[in-house]
């Protein structure tokens, strides 16, 4: 008869949620044909169009009023410059690396694996900070539609349950990664190109409705708008040039998001390279061409940004562009919702490429191995679920607000493109290749715009939570390294056993058996430790009560081992683990010979179990596997399977005996 293995109720649980496990066979990497790797890798990049420019106009508003509108233009043709710049540089990424990876595999190679952790926990928290920026966004976006659909109702009770619905979301997120959804395939494309070609038309419209003469603009006094600063006799006397910065780093979270095709090069058909390299440069046209576009409409409209976060400039110029008709709602609606759903779905992006770089650093032995696991649905579920709960703690520690989450986002990304420009200068400067000093120029150029721009986002913004990534960033690099350190020490001390380790030491074996009480799982180990054929056994039980073993000592007695005497030992000071260890220490002083302890454990149900029993076996074995002669050995008793078959016994009427008769 088969032996039935009942499956846990976790896994049965894990099993609903999840649907059935996948097999390690069913994994396979889909390549992308470059129009669908565009709609697939650039929704976290592209989406960045949505909320870039009027990131900018949140530091500008308050301090230089309608001037700001004009200081927009200049500083979004600075960061499309940075764009190319950027854009130049990992199209040799992608050219020279073609390994998943993008920035980390570039430090790791030219600059070896610890300075490569500077990238790898860069980008570990760019991915963390994306998940958050964008589905907080994504809620901005659709609040924003209920806003301007509904103007004169009341959604204070929605403004102030915003966080819940981004949270809701990056639930939803990660339970559909823990089923072992794929970013491949027009599912994940169209929310891209839906919204590129709302943004097209809305950039359309609104210039066409400008240059046929409607120069109306938005009010800028609407309840909720951020305030006008006072000095607004031109930006050259109202701003600032720490002003001018602080708007400059907050633009550049639109830049956010351009190393996704680099991370994902391996996804992409053959040649890999090539491939990669155009689609790259699609993005960034794209990208530059969007910002740049909603800048000009936000300059012509004064559309404001909203202390709230909504409704959100790019609506603002939506409900602008189209107009109040039925046409006009029907493109508010297009544009709004393409939007949220771009944003939602840059989100997921981190939940892919989170996890697949923690296992790529894990492999390397600066994270937890457990990283490198696949789960249920074939998944790197660990990864995911550590994705989930800390985005969800800095969601809930911002309150969900886009504003204070901006202020956290691009020194980890510019991190990782400085370490990107520095590792590929390196990789030219030692090789000698056509072109070779353009290449070292634009690299080196794009990791010192890179570096310049961290530090711009790290100085003007630490006052506004930078100082979190200012402070954990060296504290992440330290962590890694000293993982590393660990795992390489524990494989030194496992890679130098001695020649003989492999022969016995002793030909005599005595086995100790611990006994707290006379049950079960005590007869299971003395079963167990017979069928062994030891030259000695002894029971061993430590006197803590001495009522308790009195009345132990009679049990033991009216049992069916009564061949095997039980030793008690005083244990006054209720030290059982140090008094064990002094016990073997003595046999092994009178009669040297390999000592086995076996431990029995009763295994109860894993919740109740916990909180009702103690689980002292792991602590036993831990301390006397110290010992030089000692093996420890659980013997596990499962007390749940065993009360079930009490009851079908019961129910079928047989007459059972207790052990203590």
């Amino acid at each position: 008869m088969p032996t039935i293995l009942p499956e846990s109720l976790g896994y049965r649980m894990k099993k609903r949620l999840l649907g059935k496990p996948l097999v390690t066979e069913q994994l396979s990497h889909e390549k992308l044909s470059n129009p669908i790797a565009l709609g697939v890798l650039a929704s976290d990049c592209i989406s960045s169009m949505a909320y870039g420019s009027e990131q900018m106009l949140v530091v500008l508003v308050p301090f230089i009023g309608l001037a700001a509108f004009t200081a927009l233009i200049p500083l979004t043709l600075a960061i499309l410059c940075v764009l190319v710049l950027l854009t130049l540089s990992y199209r040799e990424v992608v050219m020279a690396y073609t390994r998943a990876g993008g920035s980390y595999v570039v430090a790791r190679e030219n600059f070896g694996p610890r300075v490569a952790q500077i990238a790898a926990v860069a980008l570990l928290i760019d991915y963390i900070v994306t998940v958050a920026v964008q589905a907080a966004a994504g809620t901005d976006a659709l609040v924003s539609l209920v806003h301007l659909l509904w103007s004169k109702q009341d959604f204070s009770l929605l403004d102030a349950n915003k966080l819940w619905l981004t949270v809701a979301v990056v639930l939803l997120l990660c339970w559909g990664n823990l089923r072992g959804i794929r970013e491949a395939g027009r599912a994940f494309a169209l929310p891209a190109y839906l919204f590129m070609g709302a943004m097209g038309l809305l950039i359309v419209v609104g210039l066409v409705r400008f240059l046929a003469g409607d120069h109306t603009q938005i009010d800028p006094h609407q309840p909720g708008m951020v305030h006008l600063g006072t000095h607004t006799d031109g930006f050259f006397y109202g701003a600032t040039v720490l002003i001018l910065l602080r708007a400059f780093a907050n633009g550049g979270s639109s830049l956010t998001g351009l190393e996704a095709i680099s991370n994902g090069v391996s996804a992409f058909r053959n040649p890999q390279g090539p491939n990669a390299r155009r689609t790259m440069v699609t993005m960034s046209c794209i990208l530059g061409t969007g910002v740049l576009g909603v800048s000009l409409l936000a300059h012509i409209t004064h559309a404001m940004p909203f202390t709230g976060g909504t409704p959100t400039v790019v609506s603002q110029e939506a409900s602008w562009a189209f107009g109040s008709s039925w046409f006009g709602t029907a493109g508010l609606v297009f544009v709004q919702l393409s939007t949220a759903l771009i944003l939602y779905t840059g989100a997921n992006t981190s939940f892919n490429g989170f996890p697949f770089l923690a296992s790529f650093v894990a492999e390397d032995s600066f994270l937890p191995r457990q990283l490198t696991k696949r789960g249920h649905r074939l998944a790197f579920s660990s990864g995911i679920v550590v994705l989930t709960v800390i985005s969800l703690l800095l969601l809930i520690a911002t309150d969900g607000s886009l504003n204070a989450l901006v202020g956290l986002y691009a020194i980890g990304v510019f991190t990782g493109f400085t370490m990107a420009g520095a590792g590929l200068t390196k990789h030219h400067w030692v090789r000698r290749e056509p072109k070779r000093g353009l290449k070292i120029a634009i690299n080196a150029a794009a990791a010192a715009v890179s570096l310049l721009v961290a530090l711009i986002f790290a100085v003007t913004k630490f006052t506004e939570g930078a100082w979190v990534v200012v402070v954990v960033f060296p504290i992440g690099v330290w962590s890694l390294i000293k993982v590393n350190q660990r795992y390489r020490e524990e494989a030194a001390a496992l890679a130098t056993a001695p020649v003989s380790a492999t022969r016995p030491r002793y030909r005599r074996q005595i086995m100790y058996i611990l006994v707290d009480r006379v049950d079960l799982a005590v007869l299971k180990a003395i079963g167990y430790a017979r069928s062994l054929r030891p030259a000695e056994i002894r029971a061993v039980h430590f006197m803590i009560d001495e009522a308790e073993a009195d009345r132990l000592r009679r049990q033991w007695e009216r049992t069916e081992v009564v061949d095997l005497p039980l030793e008690i030992v005083a244990c006054p000071d209720r030290r059982i683990v140090r008094s064990l260890l002094e016990l073997i220490a003595r046999t092994g002083e009178n009669d040297p010979s390999q000592i086995t302890l076996l431990i029995p454990e009763r295994n109860y149900s894993p919740v109740l179990g916990r909180l009702l029993h103690r689980r002292t076996a792991d602590t036993i074995a831990r301390a006397v596997g110290r010992l030089p002669n000692v093996v420890a050995t659980i013997v596990p008793f499962d007390v749940v399977e065993a009360g079930e078959e009490l009851e079908e016994a019961e129910a079928a009427g047989l007459r059972l005996e207790k052990i203590d008769g």
